[in-house]
């Protein structure tokens, strides 16, 4: 929380519809500079739709956004990146064919020279990668290699660094870690966490909860468009995390069931 009491990005009674169908119903939650939120939830559960109304691509039909206290309403991507609010999406936005350095500045090039003589400052691109992808601790062999020969867990590092560096002041991750290996997973909660400690506010959005567990200060749990609640670490355990995404009852159903039909097997 800043000094004024306001919440870095904060989402207020966030509700959306699709015809009858109910994407999202008085969602709220908030993340604070130097903290990550993990917005928690299995398929359908509404975190693409929520997602989508932080970074500008939808608007809410009932609710409200605030940015550092102040009521935003975001009608493009480019307003929620003009307010300090970055989006990286499974997947990546990158041409695998480029280099890494290409790809880091595609939209968004220093350029030198005077007028219309100006191009494209590759040693400037080229050196300013190299630096930033040594700040954050990512350890890229060659800035000129194409971005199509990283791993996952490498092209992820390179996307936070590149919204980091473009000045996001929150970094919201659209299931980072749902395509990757457990060691290529680890690599990316890394950077998850370095993000944080440089003050950054992240949104981590998953449905594994064993990823999300040991990387969150906050967990907001979605289940069909509705909350089943927010919680700080120091609230919940792993066990109870699961037990929620799970079903609870539901699950509890489930393994009587299974419980039954095992039962006249045997």
């Amino acid at each position: 929380m800043s000094e004024s009491g306001a919440h870095l990005l904060e989402a207020r009674g966030i509700s959306k519809f699709y015809g009858n169908v109910v994407a999202l119903k008085d969602i709220t939650a908030h993340v604070d500079a130097g903290e990550v939120t993990c917005i928690l939830g299995d398929n359908g559960a509404g975190k693409s739709s929520f997602i989508k109304i932080l970074s500008g691509v939808h608007q809410a039909d009932e609710g409200s956004l605030h940015v550092a206290g102040e009521e935003a309403r975001f009608s493009s991507p480019r307003d929620a990146r003009a307010r300090g609010i970055a989006t990286v999406y499974q997947d990546l936005a990158m041409i695998p064919l480029m280099s890494i350095w290409r790809n880091f500045f595609l939209g968004a090039e220093p350029r030198k020279g005077f007028g219309p003589l100006r191009w494209f400052d590759v040693s400037l691109a080229r050196e300013t990668v190299r630096e930033q992808l040594d700040e954050m601790g990512i350890d890229i062999r060659d800035p000129d290699q194409p971005v199509g020969t990283l791993s996952g867990g490498e092209r992820q590092s390179v996307a936070i660094a590149r919204a980091v560096y473009f000045g996001a002041k929150v970094l919201i991750l659209d299931e980072p870690t749902s395509a990757l290996g457990v060691k290529q997973a680890g690599v990316v909660l890394r950077y998850i966490l370095q993000a944080r400690d440089r003050g950054i506010g992240v949104v981590f959005i998953t449905h594994n909860p064993h990823h999300a567990y040991p990387v969150a200060d906050r967990f907001v749990i979605l289940n069909r468009g509705a909350s089943l609640g927010t919680f700080a670490k120091g609230e919940i355990d792993r066990q109870e995390l699961v037990r929620l995404m799970a079903g609870g009852r539901e699950l509890v159903e489930l393994e009587h069931e299974l419980e039954a039909i095992q039962a006249e097997v045997t």
